[in-house]
């Protein structure tokens, strides 16, 4: 036991437990001296079996035991150790002429280190304080390892509550979506069905032939359809063509029955100011500004000799364009614009020759196209009787009266109470209806 070295051995507070066992006191006193002066707690067994009992009380760090003891030896006592508490690290000492012993305790107690007598303090202590090390780094190993799988456990079952969470969301969001598309085209469709209610309305103020917008509005559909106009621009010339005639709802009944060329002075003028009226009415709304461009430029001449803006050629909107030449059409067939009910021959004729003065030469083409029936649009759907209307069907056109009034929308849903009510009204009003329909998967389709 080598002491002059001593002094220079750093201090180690470490508060470990150490348990040291031999048979011999004077062997257990200086060990004792040694570590305590070191910070350690040291405790003490004279055998096996008294340090056996002492760690079944004390919760020991490390154990040094004496190899040569009588009924128990150190390589016994330390297979026990190493059975009952393997944290507990474990170092032997010994001579240097017990080897079967070392490898008797290397092979039962799988101790950590063995000391030789008479042993060196300096390398007790820092072989002590190796073997500590060693045991925190292991245990902080094991503490990490446990709390990284208690955290990957904790880890996955949070991303299994929150998939659970978003797949919930997502269905909720994908049922809203759902719910959010119904609803738009549910709109989309009472908008258009309220635009063909107004329209009839103004119909009946001008003293118009039933129906009139609606065969504007269809022709202008088919012009727009045969010039490839997108879904935007089609629905903005359909709805301005139903409403070309909303700038006329002041004027006076003599005004509205007289043919336009034979307006003069102020009723011209006041004429030709009815399209700037008609966007200005339609501007506060956005959904409509579309349309109400339109309707600003339908008196606009492709040739620049039109009103209000005096635009020429591609400067008007193809809209107005279309919009000019399919209320023209009809307009000249019910005298709107001249004395005579033309003939719908003789209106198409004037259309014709009218190509790149009054009209764009494209827009009468695509008209030529689809009065010769090459781009007729199949509206499918087969007209039925009343009595013949089953609970599914779907109008395949509106439902108009002989009064050119709109009783149902394009794409209304019958079921028996309506058709009912549709069977009263034919009774009623002594004359039977143009009803087109189609079945539900066809509409669907």
């Amino acid at each position: 036991m080598n002491q002059p070295a001593l002094q220079a051995m750093p201090e180690i507070n470490s508060g470990a437990t150490l348990l040291c066992v031999d048979d011999e006191p004077n062997i257990l006193s200086a060990l004792r001296r040694l570590f305590r002066a070191h910070g350690y707690r040291v405790l003490t067994a004279e055998s096996g079996a008294l340090g056996l009992e002492v760690l079944e009380k004390e919760q020991v760090d490390l154990v040094i035991s004496d190899m040569r003891m009588p009924v128990m030896d150190g390589a016994r006592f330390l297979a026990q150790v190493r059975e009952r508490w393997p944290d507990t690290l474990r170092l032997l000492l010994t001579g240097y002429s017990d080897i079967q012993s070392i490898q008797d305790a290397i092979n039962c107690g799988e101790i950590y280190r063995y000391i030789t007598k008479p042993w060196d303090d300096n390398d007790i202590l820092l072989l002590v304080r190796h073997a500590l090390e060693r045991r925190q780094l292991e245990l902080d190993k094991q503490r990490l390892e446990a709390l990284a799988l208690r955290q990957n456990e904790e880890l996955k079952a949070l991303n299994q509550s929150l998939e659970a969470k978003v797949e919930a969301r997502t269905r909720q969001l994908k049922v809203e979506a759902e719910a959010t598309i119904v609803a738009n085209a549910k709109l989309k469709k009472n908008f258009i069905t309220t635009i063909k209610i107004f329209s009839t309305m103004i119909e009946l103020r001008a003293h118009n032939q039933p129906g009139h917008a609606r065969l504007v509005a269809d022709l202008a559909r088919r012009i727009g359809v045969q010039l490839q106009l997108d879904a935007r621009e089609g629905q903005d010339l359909f709805v301005a063509a139903l409403l070309h005639d909303i700038g006329k709802i002041g004027f006076k009944d003599d005004m509205l029955q007289t043919p336009l060329t034979m307006l003069h002075g102020e009723a011209l003028g006041l004429f030709r100011k009815h399209p700037a009226r008609a966007a200005e009415l339609l501007m506060p709304l956005e959904e409509l500004r579309g349309s109400a461009a339109i309707l600003r430029a339908q008196l606009e001449r492709f040739d620049g000799n039109g009103f209000p803006d005096g635009l020429a050629g591609l400067a008007i909107p193809l809209g107005a364009r279309i919009l000019a030449l399919a209320a023209d059409y009809y307009n000249l067939q019910q005298g709107a614009m001249v004395q005579r009910h033309l003939r719908p021959e003789e209106a198409k004729s004037l259309i014709l020759d009218a190509g790149g003065k009054r009209y764009d030469p494209h827009v009468v083409a695509a008209f030529r196209q689809v009065m010769d029936g090459d781009a007729g649009e199949n509206l499918g759907g087969v007209e039925v009787l009343s009595g013949e209307l089953t609970p599914g069907m779907v109008l395949a056109r509106d439902l108009v009266s002989r009064d050119g009034l709109m009783l149902l929308s394009t794409d209304h849903v019958l079921d028996a109470r309506m058709i009912q009510q549709v069977q009263d009204f034919e009774t009623k009003s002594g004359g039977r209806l143009s009803i087109w329909v189609r079945n539900a998967r066809e509409a669907a389709g």
